[in-house]
């Protein structure tokens, strides 16, 4: 499934991840349900799925906090395109 089509999808999948739960509510405009999906998920997906999360808040001190914590360098492209890099690489796992 591509990025794209997952977004589109009109209920959660059943046993999506958190992480990538995370990022089909953000989808959905729902900042708050995407922030706890990603808080249930300690491991670097977690993390970067934050980041990107306080990044599109404006919050970019917490953001920069939770890509080192993700071990990525924060993104520089548009909330859209960290959005699709995102998803694609947790729809592969």
């Amino acid at each position: 499934m591509t990025p794209e089509l997952f977004g589109k999808q009109e209920t959660l999948p059943a046993g999506t991840p958190p992480s990538l739960a995370a990022m089909w509510h953000d989808k959905q405009n729902d900042w708050k349900a995407a922030h706890e999906a990603a808080q249930e998920d300690d491991s670097s997906d977690g993390a970067w799925v934050h980041a990107y999360l306080h990044r599109k808040e404006g919050d970019n001190g917490n953001a920069n906090y939770w890509y080192a914590r993700a071990g990525k360098e924060p993104y520089a492209g548009s909330l859209d395109e960290e959005w699709s890099a995102i998803t694609a690489v947790l729809l592969n796992r």
